[in-house]
């Protein structure tokens, strides 16, 4: 066991993901050293195993480039506190997870204040604003990415960056064996999952466009079982208004944590983030939608620099999954791809198969105790 003397560590996330990987974090530093006093700023995963727990600042999904502004004077306090908690609790570290927006800030502060920084799970800057990488390289003493091509990225703009697995992998149970040798595909009871996003600006968008898009399927597929996946805190009702009326009985709401029912899904239509990462590593068949606030996507346009939204294509660079972004995110589009993977499951045979092999590319279960123990050794 690394022990540190009950040493304080500030750590900090800004959105539900990166919620719930450092809260993992957070545990295997806990077990490693259980004398580490943790001060959190992050969500109710945060909350739970936090010493000291400064705002819920995870569930409110502020993302984009247009909608943060909204929130400049809680950013403005949110840095503020931060300084007087470095300044008084001299913590012997600070780490940053995700969300690079106000965790930049943070990172800040803490260089000025002569407090180590350490980011677990660095933000995507290899797809937008690279420059960002060289800030970042400053800032931290130590970056743990998530996916194997990323510290060569960053060691060519002078960051220390190490890949331990994808922590991903430490929430993620075992795929499922999927049959796809279906006879008559028109009477078969589909499973249909639908992930519209965690963030609201993304659940109003896509909610109604993915429930139309499973009525349409029912059409021709009238067997078809569809289950939307909401968030544990979700409120159903909140739902059912954006759908419009009363879902019918083969229209299901799931709440879970472990995966069990994704998992046995034949094919899910998803919100571009972290869940397609989650549903390769499922292995589950999927299409990739994205509708953003208008100004967002323009801006988007102007300094995104990879060709593919979804982490899956991202990471065998070429279009796996099919991507609709804006208003080719449309009930037609949605319909019809679904439907073509539905009259060939071949297709979903193929696509489950090559998901399992990217898999295998992203590491074993444990990053965040490897992690855990990588600063629990530096301090």
């Amino acid at each position: 066991m690394t022990q540190t003397s009950g040493k304080t560590i500030l750590i900090s996330a800004g959105d539900i993901s990166g919620d719930i990987h450092a809260a993992n974090l957070v545990r295997a530093i806990k077990e490693l050293d259980p004398s580490v006093r943790v001060i959190a700023i992050g969500g109710p995963r945060l909350k739970e195993c936090a010493d000291e727990f400064v705002i819920d600042l995870a569930s409110e999904g502020i993302s984009g480039f247009v909608e943060p502004l909204k929130k400049l004077p809680l950013f403005f306090k949110l840095i503020k506190q931060v300084r007087t908690i470095l300044q008084t609790q001299k913590p012997a570290a600070f780490i940053a997870v995700d969300y690079y927006g106000l965790n930049h800030q943070f990172l800040k502060v803490a260089k000025e204040e002569n407090i180590p920084a350490y980011y677990y799970v660095t933000p995507q800057v290899w797809a937008s604003r690279q420059y960002r990488a060289k800030r970042l390289a400053a800032l931290t003493k130590k970056m743990y990415v998530i996916y194997p091509f990323e510290p060569a990225f960053h060691k060519e703009r002078g960051g220390n960056a190490v890949f331990l697995g994808n922590p991903l992998l430490d929430k993620m149970p075992a795929p499922l064996s999927k049959n796809f040798d279906i006879k008559d595909p028109k009477t078969y009871a589909w499973k249909l999952g639908i992930l519209p996003g965690s963030r609201r600006g993304e659940i109003t968008r896509l909610t109604p466009v993915f429930y139309q898009t499973f009525k349409e399927i029912c059409k021709t597929y009238p067997n078809t079982q569809a289950y939307i996946f909401l968030l544990p805190d979700a409120n159903e009702q909140d739902f059912i208004k954006l759908l419009g009326e009363q879902p019918p009985a083969n229209f299901h709401f799931v709440k879970e944590t472990d995966y069990k029912m994704r998992a046995q899904m034949d094919f899910l239509l998803a919100c571009s983030g972290t869940a397609t990462l989650e549903n390769a590593l499922l292995g589950v068949p999927m299409l990739v939608a994205y509708k953003m606030f208008w100004p967002t996507f323009l801006i988007a346009g102007l300094v995104i620099k990879v060709k593919y939204i979804s982490l899956v294509n991202l990471l065998v660079n070429r279009p796996l999954v099919k991507e609709l972004i804006q208003w080719r995110a449309s009930v037609q589009n949605c319909s019809a791809l679904t439907q073509d993977m539905f009259a060939h499951p071949q297709k979903l045979a193929d696509m489950h198969r090559e998901l399992l092999a990217l898999r295998q590319s992203l590491g074993e279960p444990g990053v965040a105790k490897r992690a855990a123990a990588d600063i629990l050794g530096d301090l």
